[in-house]
């Protein structure tokens, strides 16, 4: 049956309980990909499933060429989608309501009107780890980045995210009304922070005085967010229609779910603490720990994995060399660096983690955590290697890491197979990549991603050793002889 308002109570499936006719928006997110459907979308529907928050539904927005395609097919069947959790032994798929429509992306003026509108209360964001302008030789946000400067000259007909929320605030402000709050869900460490530094700096290009009102007067709670979420492909639609629903955007994912949030919303928030959500004073120990222990988990399962042909994660995990390798590099090198969490165990965590990532109902690929690495690896694996750097620790686990990247990003796996490009910037990797066989400061010189932390030899000599290993005796004797098997 196709996914509709219409059909809603005639679907053999989970649906909403709550009347959609009844939501009023009271949230803009820009991206609304996967991660977010499954996550803020979620405990937003469970919330109106209590008989709340009905005046916080999702109104979308997007900037990127993609977000016009992904509309049309959330519009054709109401903005309804299915998200069907995935336990190993059980699927629950469940309609999620809580989206009532999404802005045609290119129409900045339709844009900032719904930013003005009073009704808007929280300005949310998943634009992915690299969308955020970041200069990784300084850590900062990049006014210079070209986006960025056409947007500090047409600040009234901006392209970019942050373009789009400077003009949304500044039009609240010359209507009298006060900020909403922005609340970034990205898999960035103080990514409210970031987020901050963003809106201010791209502000500061066309009114300075304005870039100073945003810093002292607009809210930016930190938060962590988790959950794993694959992308959508024509085996997950057709994993849906076995169900009994003809849906053309269903997000499988996992049925764990963490969202651990500052408790800073001047404009009001909807009671997510009534449906899981953890409100903290401070979120940076939360996110430490899933960026450094599951995030940098990830590229650790990856690079090997992809190396050898290896298709899912769960699949990976099924690997001795790379489940071993995992667990080795996390206790030995991970763990010991990242701080206490409050009322966690690191450890049990960990195992979480490997237990998730096991899961094989999840189809999550091996492709999709090798993704976006030049973004990534600044995050997610070099903080960890720059603090054992400074703690006089040694990196060998983590170098074997990095080195297993710049061997993936050479452009072929061990058996010889061609690895399409998988990153935005695949051209310079590729390139990196290859002078590194011969040249290894080839790929840590590049300072937009190693920073120092590439020019340091403690570092240096470990990569150069795994690195020509890798390309002498292929992963898995690289990784037995890390293992010391």
């Amino acid at each position: 049956m196709k996914l509709s308002d219409a059909t809603l109570a005639d679907l053999p499936v989970a649906v909403p309980s709550y009347d959609r006719r009844a939501l009023r928006p009271g949230i803009v997110h820009f991206g609304l990909g996967n991660f977010h459907r499954a996550h803020q979308a979620v405990y937003l529907d469970r919330l109106m499933n209590l008989g709340e928050g009905h005046d916080f539904a999702i109104l979308g927005a997007g900037v990127m060429p993609a977000d016009a395609a992904a509309r049309e097919t959330l519009a054709a069947q109401d903005f309804l989608y299915t998200v069907v959790e995935q336990a190993a032994d059980a699927s629950d798929p469940r309609v999620i309501g809580a989206m009532t429509d999404y802005l045609p992306p290119g129409d900045p003026a339709r844009t900032i009107a719904a930013l003005a509108d009073p009704a808007t209360r929280i300005v949310s964001l998943t634009i992915t780890e690299g969308g955020y302008f970041i200069d990784a030789r300084t850590g900062h946000f990049d006014p210079a980045h070209p986006a960025i400067v056409a947007d500090g000259r047409n600040p009234a007909a901006p392209a970019t995210v942050f373009g789009l929320i400077v003009a949304g605030l500044r039009a609240r402000r010359e209507a009298g009304l006060p900020p909403f709050t922005v609340m970034c869900c990205d898999n960035i460490p103080h990514n409210g922070v970031v987020t901050r530094e963003a809106l201010v700096e791209t502000a500061r290009l066309s009114d300075p005085a304005f870039a100073d009102w945003i810093a002292a007067h607009v809210s930016f709670p930190n938060a962590m967010v988790d959950r794993i979420t694959p992308a959508t492909s024509d085996r997950e639609r057709a994993m849906i229609r076995e169900m009994g629903v003809e849906d053309a955007s269903p997000v499988f994912c996992e049925d764990f779910i963490q969202w651990v949030l500052e408790d800073d919303f001047p404009a009001g928030r909807p009671a997510l603490e009534k449906v899981g959500v953890e409100f903290v004073p401070d979120v940076t120990p939360y996110e430490m720990m899933k960026i450094r222990i599951l995030n940098g988990g990830h590229a650790i399962i990856a690079y090997p994995s992809g190396l050898m042909d290896i298709h899912f994660v769960h699949e990976g995990m099924q690997n001795d060399l790379v489940r071993a390798f995992l667990d080795k590099v996390e206790r030995d090198e991970v763990i010991p660096v990242v701080p206490p969490v409050p009322n966690t165990d690191l450890n049990a965590y960990f195992a979480k983690v490997k237990e998730r990532c096991a899961n094989p109902k999840i189809g999550d690929t091996i492709r999709r955590l090798c993704l976006d690495g030049s973004n990534r690896q600044p995050k997610f694996i070099i903080p960890t290697i720059a603090d054992r750097l400074a703690q006089g620790l040694p990196v060998e686990g983590l170098a074997l890491e990095s080195a297993l990247w710049c061997r993936y990003c050479a452009g072929t796996t061990d058996s010889g197979a061609v690895i399409a490009p998988n990153d935005p910037d695949w051209d310079r990797l590729t390139a990196a990549a290859q002078a590194a066989r011969t040249d290894p400061q080839a790929w840590l010189g590049m300072a937009d991603i190693y920073g120092a932390t590439g020019q340091d030899a403690r570092l240096a000599e470990p990569f150069a050793r795994w690195l020509a290993m890798l390309w002498r005796d292929g992963t898995a004797a690289t990784l037995r002889h890390y293992l010391g098997r």
